[in-house]
């Protein structure tokens, strides 16, 4: 027989439901956070139906999306230090790019989720990487176009490429924010630069 504890996950796994994310969601994240997070969940279930994913998992990944967000930047490395998650160079310089890392932990350990496509499309969902899976490209670009946004004046002309042709979506996304960050003073994973070469490349 399994052990109690692990007896305990499996029936958190199998009883949890979107309205159960909702209610824990609404006591970690702000009102504003919390806005953002059903418009990623909105937009990732109908790039789903466009692009023939489930529509489910989509809707699920969006609204932990941003699960980790609500802590502190010194939380964030306190609880990558216990739970032996790595901390790039860049990401101590920028603590706030871990919420997709803590996000991705806290998912699978606090939220019960075992879909391991789930799982990476939080972990990836802000820098993206090389090679990404339909849901990490799903997660990636609901979270730059969903309709609460207005950081970027090309919107909606990159909402469109979502929905005719996502990959040069994400090249374009990729290309936006790399221009943005060269006037910040924060500095740029390297694994963006990576993905965005990877992307240019393939959409040539």
């Amino acid at each position: 027989m399994l052990p109690f504890h692990i007896l305990k996950r499996i029936d958190f796994i199998e009883t949890m439901n979107k309205e159960e994310i909702i209610k824990k969601l609404i006591k970690e994240i702000d009102g504003k956070r919390f806005l953002h997070t059903m418009g990623v969940a909105d937009t990732a279930a109908m790039l789903a139906v466009k692009w023939g994913y489930d529509m489910d998992k989509a809707y699920i990944a969006g609204l932990l999306h941003d699960c980790g967000k609500g802590m502190s930047d010194a939380d964030k490395i306190k609880y990558c230090d216990k739970h032996n998650l790595e901390v790039s160079f860049v990401e101590s310089e920028n603590p706030s790019l871990l919420h997709a890392k803590v996000g991705a932990h806290l998912a699978e350990f606090k939220y019960g989720i075992s879909d391991s496509e789930i799982i990476s499309a939080i972990r990836w969902h802000t820098t993206g990487c090389v090679g990404m899976k339909m849901l990490d490209e799903i997660i990636f670009a609901a979270d730059y176009i969903e309709p609460n946004r207005n950081h970027d004046i090309e919107l909606p002309l990159i909402r469109r490429e979502c929905f005719e042709n996502l990959q040069w979506a994400i090249c374009h996304i990729y290309s936006n924010t790399l221009e943005y960050l060269k006037g910040s003073a924060k500095s740029v994973d390297p694994t963006t630069k990576e993905a965005y070469l990877f992307y240019k490349e393939l959409t040539k």
